[in-house]
């Protein structure tokens, strides 16, 4: 076997790769071998089949086999011998298309290299870390939206009509065709205005209306609507309407705490308050991320696998296409053209991507089986009921693994650099916070 350089142009190699005919017939008669005391055929007892009546039958199809093993042995070889880490799987191709059986076989292998990352002096790293402390008003404030979201429903004066925002208790009964139909109707139901928990047109026809009126209201049910049999058709539902209340929020004293699960107003105040710091420090840490990003940026250059980058910006371009057309939800589409600025940020993204890659290899930071299980379990519950049967998808499933892998690693690569730059705190306003936040989204 002999592999033989054909390219090597910056990142990009070519070579030869060359098993002889008797390299081959090697391998196939040890397989032959290997097999023979498990084989039986007609006239013979097993394992006693003539070892030349053997390869006459199962030699050509043992022949496939025998090549890819030794195409794979080769490469392996190959790797390891050079230290070159393919960016992606390399294009392997028989060289001689009328290639028999009998003569040596010669394939090309050609790949793109991970280039060598230069070092990092994590000391030379300056950052700053934003520190929030909840205030008293930003715990007013999530206390307030509590009680807003616990609001409660009283009834208005005599004679006051509906307004959006209010809760209109009615009974009704829906007709298709002059005709009743089943899921029609309703007693004392509770219908907040503006909610659009009904049928587009329903609620606003109800609007004005007046405790002890009796309305007729007229919709049309969507086309794709679930049920078939109503999709599309007009329908009117006559509508009694029992009582006109008007959204009134909760007090924030202890029976709110209670309804958030909570002992007292101080307790819930507590978890308020913890529950902001913990809000804060994640934003705190996105914007410390993005700052530790640009530096990184700026500290290392080295070269990048043009298959990357373009597969990169063809992805981002993608990406922002459908951001932009979220109506269309396949793939049927015109050809998305990528420009200069999805190219400059998919250079930044793939350097990034290796850099960060090659640090945490060389340190030796893995994500436990521990973490892992977490991440499964936190996107499990995106799927109530179906848990057991979205941790069975995530087993059989290598790409979604490494998708919730990869934040992981990255995140424990960037806790690695960070423990050694150097990091000073600087207290800021949770305004302060918002800014440097909202800086970060103007940039993307």
């Amino acid at each position: 076997m002999q592999v033989t350089e054909t390219l090597k142009d910056g990142l990009r190699r070519g070579y030869t790769i060359t098993v002889t005919a008797a390299e081959l017939e090697e391998k196939v008669n040890e397989k032959l071998v290997e097999a023979q005391p498990e084989v039986e055929m007609k006239g013979f007892r097993k394992g006693k089949v003539p070892f030349a009546l053997l390869k006459r039958q199962f030699g050509p199809r043992l022949l496939g086999d025998a090549m890819q093993e030794s195409i794979d042995d080769a490469m392996r070889g190959h790797f390891e011998a050079t230290g070159d880490r393919p960016a992606a799987q390399p294009e392997v191709k028989v060289a001689d298309e009328n290639w028999s059986e009998g003569q040596d076989l010669a394939v090309s292998m050609t790949y793109e290299a991970l280039p060598e990352v230069p070092e990092v002096d994590f000391s030379q790293i300056s950052l700053e870390r934003l520190v929030v402390k909840p205030d008293d008003s930003a715990v007013d404030e999530a206390l307030q939206n509590l009680a807003e979201s616990a609001q409660d429903f009283e009834d208005r004066d005599e004679g006051a009509e509906a307004a959006d925002g209010d809760q209109v208790v009615i009974d009704f009964v829906g007709k298709v065709d002059g005709e009743p139909f089943e899921g029609g109707a309703a007693e004392d139901y509770p219908l907040v205005l503006g909610s659009g928990s009904f049928i587009p047109g329903f609620e606003e026809q109800l609007t004005g209306a007046r405790a002890g009126e009796e309305k007729t209201v007229t919709v049309n049910f969507p086309e794709d609507y679930g049920a078939k049999h109503l999709a599309g058709k007009e329908a009117t539902f006559d509508c009694t309407i029992k009582a006109v209340k008007a959204p009134v929020a909760a007090q924030i004293d202890d029976a709110l705490a209670a309804r958030y699960g909570a002992e007292s107003l101080d307790a819930l105040k507590g978890q308020i308050s913890e529950r902001l710091e913990a809000e804060y420090g994640q934003a705190a840490r996105a914007v410390l991320k993005r700052k530790l990003l640009d530096q990184l940026d700026e500290m290392v250059s080295f070269e990048l696998p043009q298959s990357l980058q373009e597969a990169e910006a063809k992805q981002i371009a993608h990406q922002l296409w459908h951001d932009e057309n979220p109506d269309v939800e396949g793939h049927d589409h015109p050809e998305i053209e990528v420009s200069e600025e999805h190219t400059k940020l998919a250079i930044r993204r793939v350097k990034l991507g290796l850099l960060l890659a090659e640090l945490g290899r060389k340190a030796e930071i893995e994500v436990t089986d521990a973490e892992m299980t977490q991440a499964v379990m936190a996107q499990a519950r995106q799927y109530p009921g179906q848990e057991r049967a979205f941790f069975e998808f995530v087993q059989k499933n290598a790409q979604v693994q490494q998708q919730l892998r990869a934040p992981i690693f990255e995140d424990k690569v960037v806790d690695h650099i960070l423990e050694q730059a150097d990091v000073t705190e600087n207290e800021v306003t949770r305004e302060g916070l918002q800014k440097a936040v909202e800086a970060l989204e103007e940039d993307v």
